[in-house]
């Protein structure tokens, strides 16, 4: 034989058995039942194919409930949680059922552990970087938690890991297993009520945070997009399919910052486009609170300029409204911001250098609440006041009416004026109602953020226990 054919034909034969080979794994794959148990590296390579966005539809409004939630599926069979969105801490948690102290979900709502604790020795467990009451003493205890927010309220839990179902905007579902905290003991002793909502969903930069757990099992990049609404509606978005390509003004996250938290900076204060002689101002955004909060010389500044303005308005100062320290009546109760906005004028950080500077520009209705009095309050606080030494937080009520997007992959946070109200081509449920009884969140924080802070000295909070 000719070997010139006799290789040929060697080479032919190679192919059909490579071919058969191939046929025969295919045929013979183990089922989804088989595959649950395959290793992560495995999960990753088959995640990476499907990469894609996870978006949920968002509910709440500034007042008077004082927060935005989404509703999220935990469990097989899966089990629906409302849950606080909050990009000012890392960690998620729901209310446990282990039992639960102080929690304001009935026990058939609460989240039930099924011996799935993470051990202390767990990687996501030692980058917690959360005040601990004790080390660990055995690798194989439990990963116990303790977070305490700069609002005082606080949660004690243990770490557990369990499927996240999710339906991706590619149209593909998954069910990566995510390590969120159970919640056994929760602490509220502000002055307002706990929020009805089962917990919170953390979206901060750590690696416990969902967004940073779901890029680790390359399911979406590590891009979180919030867009809430004045009318109570919104979306959330997790990986980068709804940003859009040209429009969106960014500015670079903090590098020299140890905090997770989203801080940018420095900006300059301006009021009606103009200066206030307020530079250098390092600024948090915070979804986890329900109103802005500037240092004492920022706020005081903002607050003089508006009362000069007011001055000749059909508007005066009320001290009859406690739902906000600043407050003005009308002639009349009013029925909405569209009566007096016009009195007020438009506020800007300006990030970056006074000629190639990125402004975020905040609108009266974006600073502004009617309350249930028919007064016109300011939505502005001053965080010196409050504990957040010379922190500046952007929270929910100046979000209201744009994409924000928090870009983890290009270490950046952008903004672009949108419809809030329209939410983007996916099937999701729109959620239940909640309470309407009022919880201003003070801000999402964790305290660690500031100092002379210790969650460690709640003497209030209870011993761990074994779930």
């Amino acid at each position: 034989m000719n070997p010139k054919q006799e290789t040929r034909n060697l080479h032919f034969f190679f192919l059909v058995f490579v071919f058969y080979v191939f046929v025969l794994c295919a045929r013979f794959q183990p089922s989804d039942a088989t595959t649950k148990d395959s290793s992560a590296g495995q999960m990753k390579l088959q995640n990476r194919r499907l990469g894609s966005s996870v978006v949920f539809p968002v509910s709440g409004n500034v007042y008077p409930l004082g927060y935005y939630y989404v509703l999220l599926n935990i469990g097989n069979p899966p089990k629906l949680f409302d849950l606080d969105i909050d990009t000012g801490s890392d960690l998620t948690w729901v209310q446990c059922d282990a039992p639960c102290n102080g929690c304001t979900k009935p026990r058939a709502k609460q989240y039930k552990p099924n011996h799935n604790t993470l051990p202390c020795s767990h990687l996501l467990c030692s980058d917690l970087d959360l005040t601990q009451n004790r080390p660990c003493d055995d690798p194989e205890d439990q990963c116990d938690y303790e977070i305490g927010y700069s609002d005082h309220a606080s949660s004690i839990g243990a770490l557990v890991t369990d499927e996240f179902p999710l339906k991706l905007a590619n149209g593909s579902t998954m069910n990566p297993h995510l390590t969120f905290g159970c919640g056994y003991d929760q602490q509220n002793p502000g002055p307002h009520p706990p929020p009805p909502t089962a917990g919170i969903l953390g979206l901060g930069r750590g690696k416990v945070g969902i967004s940073t757990q779901l890029k680790s099992l390359g399911i979406t990049k590590n891009v979180i997009v919030h867009c809430l609404s004045h009318t109570g509606k919104g979306f959330l978005s997790i990986g980068d399919e709804l940003v859009p390509s040209s429009g969106v003004t960014w500015t670079s996250l903090a590098t020299n910052s140890a905090s997770k938290n989203y801080m940018t900076g420095p900006a300059e204060l301006l009021f009606n486009d103009k200066t206030t002689g307020v530079k250098g101002i390092n600024v948090v955004f915070d979804s986890g609170s329900s109103y802005t909060y500037f240092n004492a010389e920022a706020y005081q500044a903002i607050l003089d300029l508006i009362r000069k303005d007011l001055n000749g308005k059909p508007l005066t100062d009320t001290k009859d409204d406690k739902s906000l320290p600043v407050c003005w009546k009308g002639k009349k109760p009013l029925k909405s911001l569209d009566e007096v906005k016009k009195y007020f004028k438009t506020i800007t950080l300006r990030f970056g250098n006074q000629k190639n500077g990125q402004p975020f520009q905040v609108p009266p209705e974006s600073y502004l609440i009617i309350t249930e009095k028919g007064n016109v309050c300011l939505g502005i606080l001053n965080g010196t006041e409050v504990g957040l030494d010379s922190y500046n937080i952007i929270g929910d009520i100046s979000f209201q009416g744009i994409m924000v997007i928090y870009d983890n992959e290009k270490q950046r946070i952008g903004w672009i004026s949108s419809d809030c109200d329209k939410l983007p081509n996916v099937n999701h449920d729109d959620g239940g109602d909640l309470s309407e009884e009022a919880y201003p969140r003070g801000f999402g924080l964790i305290k660690e953020l500031f100092s002379g802070s210790d969650s460690s000295k709640n003497k209030n909070l209870v011993s761990d226990g074994e779930l």
